[in-house]
């Protein structure tokens, strides 16, 4: 009788141990010679918070192939999120036990063991898995590592679009793909370490069609962004680099919160005047608007530094000998829009002479379609109607205000924009002292982000909220989703529900809108020193 006991080399798919740990990485430098293999604490995490998706292929009593994964809840998840924000830094400490997503981190096969079509029994394992735990998908953040070879004449969406339909090869999207992938969406800056790949990454997806959903558990879609308001303390300061220090700080904190936006508020570049010597207000306002450019320099660094979008409240502009109260939106691609303000309160007149803008702007971000309507600008809901109707989501509104009064005009008014246009709002106010600095010498405020009024929201219509009249800041997500099932399902349903066939507000065009002259001084008759006219700008 022939002796089979040589030729007796079982393929096993089985859980990986923790003995198996030496075999791993030695199998991970080969196959991945230029990114380090998982650490013993890596690898030990994965057994103890998901040990079925970490799963071997042995051959003949040695370990050749493996796969390692988690489960999430992947609506958590932006679409465009990085290896080491979903893998927790490959410790899966974020595993979530009833995630309906297997997230796949790795797959290998030993090079030496290549050609016995095993990288297919780890996908098939895996799928055998998702059914098992009636799983909805499996998502892959593939690389794509025969993209080096090509990047000298080709962009990464070329190359996925030649591998697609098999003009080229690539060692790990066409194994992808023939397995029952489904390409999504390219990632670029996925793992940067991965130069084979330049950081790009696929987004691939492969649906389990026997997945019965829980009928106590309803998915639902989600498009947050994170917010950050900054409640801003007025003090002197000895130059321009002492200002930009402080907001530098501030935007460091935001970028380090992943926040998507950070709101400073109205004319808080009011404190250059603090070394600029004293003269007239409107005259000593026309020297703040020589910084506008050192300013727009500043912030358009930090929104590209720090990757945030900023609102950088408002400071003066002079153009064409004219004052214009300016909000600018720093992108964090390195755009910049600006919004000027629209209402000019009585004292911005008398004191300055500040001079009206004439155009509404909704801006489109990488979170969606905002506006940025300034302190005084909130009081009027035809402009709120107007932004909603252009399709914005969030209103951003950088107040000043010098006590409760003018406050609560600016909040109470946020407030009913939410209610009437299912928007949020966020609002950021100065606190604290400018003594030398005239109508800018005292503030009171309570910054925060406001939603409509209805059961799905936070409670008093409030997601979030300052201390007043301290320096802090708030950071809050906000669900855009949200916004728009309450347009429709809502308890109220104040936008669908608009009687435009007995009226509609529409926006003049700008070439018939009236352009007031004002003075850059108060006439002769209004002395600052005595006029009984509170400093309110707001």
């Amino acid at each position: 009788m022939t002796d089979l006991t040589p030729f007796d080399r079982e393929l096993i798919v089985r859980r990986l141990r923790p003995d198996d740990y030496d075999r791993l990485r030695a199998m991970q430098l080969k196959c991945f010679a230029h990114m380090k293999p998982w650490t013993r604490e890596q690898f030990a995490s994965h057994l103890e918070h998901f040990p079925e998706g970490q799963i071997g292929l042995e051959y003949g009593g040695v370990l050749v192939g493996s796969s390692s994964s988690l489960r999430l809840d992947f609506g958590m998840y932006d679409g465009l999120h990085t290896w080491a924000e979903i893998t927790d830094k490959g410790l899966i400490r974020n595993h979530d036990p009833k995630g309906t997503t297997l997230y796949g981190m790795e797959v290998m096969v030993d090079p030496e063991y290549r050609g016995m079509k095993l990288a297919r029994r780890l996908y098939e394992a895996r799928k055998e898995l998702v059914r098992n735990l009636n799983l909805m998908n499996i998502v892959i953040g593939g690389r794509i590592p025969g993209y080096d070879q090509h990047a000298a004449e080709m962009s990464a969406r070329e190359y996925v679009d030649r591998v697609v339909h098999k003009t080229l090869v690539d060692p790990v999207l066409t194994t992808q793909l023939a397995n029952g992938f489904v390409l999504k969406r390219l990632i670029q800056n996925y793992l940067p370490s991965d130069d084979e790949s330049r950081g790009w990454a696929t987004f691939l997806e492969w649906s389990n069609l026997d997945y019965q959903p829980d009928p106590n558990r309803r998915l639902v879609a989600a498009r947050r962004v994170r917010i950050c308001a900054v409640q801003y303390q007025m003090r002197r300061v000895a130059d321009f680099e002492e200002f930009a220090k402080q907001c530098e700080y501030f935007v460091d904190v935001a970028s380090d919160y992943k926040c998507d936006f950070i709101l400073f508020p109205e004319l808080f570049t009011m404190q250059l005047l603090s070394f600029i010597k004293a003269e007239r207000p409107g005259l000593a306002v026309r020297r703040l608007a020589e910084y506008t450019p050192t300013y727009l320099e500043l912030f358009s660094g930090l929104a590209l530094r720090y990757d945030i979008n900023i609102i950088g409240g408002s400071i003066f502009a002079v153009e064409n000998e004219h004052l214009y109260n300016i909000s600018y939106l720093f992108h964090r691609n390195g755009g910049i829009d600006k919004q000027y303000k629209l209402h000019i309160t009585p004292n911005e007149r008398h004191w300055w002479g500040v001079e009206p803008g004439n155009t509404l702007e909704v801006f489109e971000t990488d979170k969606g379609k905002v506006s940025i309507q300034i302190c005084y600008d909130i009081e009027f809901p035809e402009l709120g109607r107007l932004a909603a109707e252009q399709g914005a989501e969030i209103i951003f509104v950088p107040f000043t205000t010098d006590e409760r009064y003018g406050y609560l005009r600016v909040r109470y008014c946020a407030q009913a924009r939410c209610i009437e246009n299912h928007v949020y709002v966020a609002l950021a106010g100065n606190v604290g002292n400018l003594p030398d600095v005239d109508n800018m010498d005292v503030h009171y405020a309570q910054s925060g982000l406001m939603t409509p009024c209805d059961i799905p929201f936070s409670r008093d219509a409030i997601a979030a909220e300052c201390t007043p009249n301290i320096e802090t800041v708030i950071v809050e997500d906000v669900d855009l989703e949200l916004l728009s099932r309450h347009r429709q399902t809502g308890n109220v349903l104040n936008w669908k529900d608009r009687r435009t066939d007995l009226y509609e507000v529409r926006l003049r065009p700008s070439g018939e809108v009236a352009i007031v002259q004002n003075l850059a001084e108060p006439p002769a008759s209004a002395d600052p020193e005595t006029s009984p006219d509170r400093p309110v700008t707001g």
